[in-house]
């Protein structure tokens, strides 16, 4: 899998936020980390110059460099980043370069730039093109909470993307006890593959929060065959299911008839073999109806599928969901189990990094 196929863990959408920024005279560092792709608007300007959608400071005239600290909407690994230089031509920075830390609660800006914080440097300074989307793999195995992006030694960057795995507070979620959301991106839940995406993509269904809009789900194109679309959910942590949320809201012509879940356990299943017609899936809730622009809830009709790792959720013909959720109680693994699991997740992670730089 890409490392861009991965959840976005600096996104707005998850909560990602530019802290501080030395500088942002031109425009606004809040820019940065927009949802939305860059855009660029002919002859709009502003009392301080040519309006831009992304972060710019002004000319430097002294030594030094450019920054900013951006707090990741959700803690995890970093597997890439993307800095995206759209629309910056011949303003746009010589080059970068990004440091990471992990920090608990909720520090100040102040807190971030003291000198008793331990930035690891996780890409070098390193060369950027302007008007491109500068794509750049990460090599490492730490969890982190922050970012500090360096800009040598000034100019403008349209959007900064953050690919990674996210990686949760689980002994914290076990001690609050209740049912947790398996599936929630927040929890380090992901959709590993999907039968169809055009028009919604496939993470929108387990981010944070309600849809703002039809275009904040998961949608397929019109089927003009026989089948039906699916997408498959790797779960944060093994668990079982006990009920389960399928919002439907801003769908309402383009509604699914009709859904169903299916569970399997395997953590170290890959996606080649989760999407084998041959695997043998269990159901977790059999074929049920749906409405338009509805949140329909599901617990008497959820099936006892045991522990279960992934679920392969179906929508019949096809149509938009706007999110899953998948609520349910954590299974406590033993210490053989999670060595066990550890070593498979290190050797596949392993295989998928020779295929990032071998360009499979």
């Amino acid at each position: 899998m890409e490392f861009t196929e991965l959840i976005d863990l600096a996104s707005e959408k998850l909560g990602g936020a530019v802290i501080v920024a030395n500088d942002d005279f031109f425009a606004s560092k809040e820019n940065l980390l927009k949802a939305s792709t860059p855009i660029f608007i002919e002859g709009k300007y502003t009392d301080l110059g040519k309006w831009m959608d992304g972060w710019e400071t002004r000319r430097r005239r002294t030594p030094g460099h450019d920054w900013c600290i951006i707090r990741l909407g959700a803690p995890g690994k970093i597997r890439g980043v993307v800095v995206d230089t759209g629309y910056f031509r011949g303003n746009y920075p010589e080059h970068f370069s990004l440091e990471a830390c992990a920090i608990d609660g909720q520090p100040a800006a102040e807190d971030l730039q003291s000198d008793a914080i331990q930035w690891a440097q996780i890409l070098p300074q390193l060369p950027l093109a302007g008007d491109t989307q500068n794509s750049f793999p990460v090599q490492s195995e730490q969890r982190f909470t922050h970012l500090r992006l360096k800009i040598y030694p000034d100019g403008g960057v349209a959007r900064l993307r953050v690919y990674g795995e996210v990686i949760p507070d689980w002994e914290r979620l076990k001690r609050l006890g209740g049912a947790v959301d398996l599936a929630a991106v927040e929890n380090g839940g992901l959709v590993l593959a999907c039968s169809d995406m055009f028009f919604g993509h496939r993470h929108n269904l387990i981010m944070p929060g309600r849809a703002v809009n039809m275009s904040d789900g998961w949608e397929t194109k019109r089927r003009r065959g026989p089948g039906h679309d699916w997408a498959i959910i790797k779960l944060g942590t093994p668990g079982q299911v006990r009920r389960l949320e399928v919002d439907t809201s801003y769908f309402k012509g383009n509604f699914p008839e009709s859904c169903s879940l299916e569970a399997v356990h395997g953590p170290a299943l890959t996606v080649a073999s989760l999407t084998d017609l041959s695997l043998s899936w269990k159901s977790v809730l059999p074929r049920t109806k749906l409405q338009a622009h509805t949140r329909h809830f599901f617990e008497n009709e959820i099936l006892d599928a045991g522990t279960v790792s992934h679920l392969r959720f179906n929508i019949f013909p096809d149509g938009g969901v706007s999110r899953l959720r998948v609520y349910g109680s954590v299974r406590r693994l033993s210490g053989d189990e999670i060595r066990k699991m550890n070593r498979k997740v290190r050797e596949g992670l392993a295989k998928e990094r020779k295929g990032y730089r071998s360009g499979s």
